[in-house]
């Protein structure tokens, strides 16, 4: 098949993992030859993307005005219609990185970051159809690949995700007040915050800070956030909470840490997690199979609030010189040149 004209399409302009994963394929892609475009819904009256897109990449935007009271699954349905009526063809390859925009055109290739499980009809059907109906499939871990098979059949094709490894190792570490345990994803159940929150309460290092940075979703977790606030209020814990972080401010953040938790209970990858270790940071990461695959060596993996706990103060007391050597040198491996190359392979083969 022609690779000379490819379509990335994703859901947001805002900084979440598949976003991130889109803009760096775009660009590795436009600097191997390629003619990419990046389609995308702008919400919130957003023209563009969350950082600087390499000129090489042409960016279509299309706007997703707010509406007052709409519920998530409306909006889902709404995000689908919009991008859907927007988009135009004429690309060799339509490659979808998420269910909103796989249901919003007939594409060649849906890259499946990781699975989710839905109970409200709308969203269940949209998240059936994003898996089944796309002719090719490309998963970021054997872990999703095996989910994917196993649940419904399909064969995938795994590239890994890549990370811009020099941009974090090089930063100079931000300045905080106190030492300060970091983690980036926001607060939602996906990134098992209350377990870390429980986590941060049992650690018997004194005078830290917990740090939380991102959380831009298109879901509603507000409820959830809510109870994680109330329960933080029991516990006495009183977290720095940073919402959405510059781009630019991003690595000094992360190479100031003195720990990186990633306590998620469903990831495809963990391209935050591969960025604290290009840093020279300790990593805490929950005991996943997908986690075990992808950075075995260069972290260390605990199971529960009080062995998260045990590990982050082991960490902040005793960094291993060694584990942060090792995850330096995986985060130099993970390059998007390589991603990228291993993808036009893949087109070529459809």
């Amino acid at each position: 098949m022609r690779t000379d004209r490819v379509a990335l399409l994703t859901y947001s302009t805002k900084p979440r993992g598949g976003v991130v994963h889109t803009l760096a394929l775009a660009e590795a892609l436009a600097a191997r030859g390629v003619d990419v475009t990046v389609w995308s819904l702008g919400r919130g009256g957003d023209t563009g993307f969350f950082r600087p897109v390499d000129p090489a990449v042409t960016v279509r935007v299309v706007a997703l005005p707010e509406i007052e009271g709409e519920t998530v699954g409306e909006r889902v349905l709404r995000s689908i219609a919009v991008l859907g009526g927007a988009f135009e063809g004429g690309y060799d390859i339509v490659h979808a990185q998420d269910c909103i925009s796989a249901n919003a055109v007939r594409v060649d290739v849906r890259t499946v970051h990781h699975l989710d499980r839905f109970t409200t009809p709308q969203l269940a059907r949209c998240h059936e159809r994003a898996i089944v109906d796309p002719p090719a499939h490309v998963c970021v871990s054997d872990a999703v690949a095996t989910e994917l098979r196993d649940g419904w059949g399909i064969g995938a094709t795994v590239i890994p995700n890549g990370v811009h490894a020099q941009r974090f190792a090089v930063a100079v570490p931000a300045r905080r007040a106190a030492p300060y345990v970091l983690t980036v994803g926001g607060i939602e159940p996906r990134k098992g915050s209350l377990e870390l929150l429980e986590a941060f309460a049992a650690m018997r290092t004194p005078g830290v800070e917990l740090v939380v940075a991102g959380g831009e979703t298109v879901f509603d977790h507000r409820e959830y956030r809510a109870v994680w606030e109330r329960r933080a209020v029991e516990l006495g814990v009183r977290p720095v909470l940073l919402g959405t972080v510059a781009d630019a401010e991003l690595p000094s953040l992360v190479a100031g840490a003195g720990v990186f938790a990633f306590p998620s209970v469903k990831e495809g990858f963990g391209i935050a997690a591969m960025e604290a270790l290009a840093a020279g940071v300790p990593l805490v990461i929950s005991d996943l199979p997908v986690f075990r695959e992808t950075f075995s060596g260069a972290a260390v993996f605990a199971r529960g609030p009080q062995a998260l706990a045990a590990a982050l103060d082991a960490a902040l007391a005793a960094p291993d010189p060694r584990r942060a050597a090792a995850g330096r040198a995986l985060a130099a491996r993970h390059t998007w040149d390589a991603a990228a190359r291993r993808h036009l392979d893949f087109y070529a083969s459809l």
